[in-house]
C-alpha cells in the first residue's frame, strides 16, 4: 500500500506540473495531495474520504490534512483535474494496446434500493430507473458507459441516467482511438448508420449481431467477439469490487464525482 500511495502522488504531482497548474501559496495542502487522498479513498477505503484522510494524516503522508468540509470544497473545485488524469492514463493504455482492439459496455450504479426511490433526494424522475437484463431487475441511478482496451484498461467513459439505452449512448462516444482500430460490444450496439460513418473514418465498429441482422458475420467472428467481450465484463467486476454497498453522497454532483473517481481508481489499478 505504501508504494501505491507514493505512485499515485507522483502521478498527480507530475501531471499538475506538466499542466503548469497554479496554486495559491497560502494553501497548506496541495492539489496533488487532495487528488491523492481522493484516489486512495477509492482504492482502499470504499470511497470514504474521512477514513482515507485520517490514515494519510496518521501515517504522516500528508501532515497538513484539511478538515472534512474544506476537503470536500477543494475536491469539487478540482474535479476536472481527475478527468484530465483519466485521459492521460487512457492515452498510455492506447499506446500499449498494439492490436488496437477495444470493447464497449455499460454498468448500472444504483443510488438507492428500489423501495427507497420515492425518498431519494439526489435524483428524481423515471429517467433514472433502468433495467438490468442479466439480473432481470430494475435499479435507480446512473449507468457508466465505458470503452476499454483488449487488456481491460478504461480509455473513455461517461455517465447517463439509468433509463438511457446503450443504443442511444453509442452516438455519445468520442471514439478517440487510432485509425484501423476494431471496436466490438454486445447486441445492443447495432446501429448501421454509425458503423458506416466510423468505417469512413477508418474505425471498424462491429458489435455482436442479432439473429435477424441484415449484416450477419461468420461464425469465427462471432466467437472472437464473444471472447473479447468478456474483457469488459472483467473490468466491470474490478470497478464493482471497489464500490461500497451504497455510495454516500448528499448532492447529484457529489455522487457523480465519486462514481467517476471509482472508474479512475480502476484505471490507476492497472499500473500495478
Amino acid at each position: 500500500m505504501d508504494t501505491q500511495i507514493i505512485v499515485v502522488f507522483c502521478l498527480c504531482a507530475d501531471m499538475l506540473k506538466s499542466l503548469d497548474h497554479y496554486e495559491d501559496r497560502q494553501c497548506q495542502m496541495s492539489d496533488a495531495e487532495v487528488m491523492t487522498t481522493a484516489i486512495i479513498a477509492m482504492l482502499y477505503f470504499k470511497g470514504n474520504f474521512s477514513l482515507a484522510s485520517r490514515y494519510l494524516y496518521e501515517q504522516r503522508y500528508i501532515p497538513k490534512m484539511l478538515s472534512a468540509s474544506r476537503f470536500n470544497r477543494r475536491l469539487h473545485r478540482i474535479a476536472e483535474l481527475f478527468l484530465t488524469l483519466f485521459l492521460r492514463l487512457g492515452e498510455t493504455w492506447k499506446k500499449l494496446n498494439e492490436k488496437s482492439v477495444y470493447v464497449i459496455d455499460s454498468y448500472p450504479i444504483a443510488v438507492c434500493d428500489n423501495y427507497r426511490i420515492r425518498r431519494s433526494k439526489i435524483y428524481h424522475g423515471e429517467d433514472f430507473r433502468g433495467y438490468i437484463a442479466s439480473k432481470k431487475r430494475y435499479f435507480y441511478g446512473l449507468r457508466i458507459h465505458i470503452l476499454v482496451t483488449e487488456q481491460g484498461e478504461p480509455v473513455e467513459f461517461f455517465l447517463e441516467p439509468g433509463a438511457f439505452s446503450d443504443t442511444s449512448a453509442l452516438g455519445l462516444y468520442n471514439f478517440d482511438v487510432p485509425e484501423n482500430s476494431f471496436i466490438t460490444g454486445d447486441k445492443a450496439y447495432n446501429d448501421y448508420t454509425i458503423e458506416d460513418v466510423m468505417r469512413e473514418a477508418g474505425i471498424e465498429l462491429m458489435p455482436l449481431r442479432k439473429k435477424n441482422s441484415l449484416r450477419p458475420v461468420p461464425a469465427y467472428m462471432t466467437y472472437f467477439q464473444a471472447s473479447i467481450r468478456k474483457i469488459v465484463e472483467t473490468t466491470g467486476s474490478l470497478i464493482e469490487r471497489l464500490l461500497p454497498k451504497s455510495i454516500h453522497a448528499v448532492t447529484a454532483k457529489g455522487f457523480e464525482i465519486k462514481v467517476a473517481l471509482f472508474v479512475l481508481a480502476c484505471s490507476v489499478n492497472f499500473l500495478w
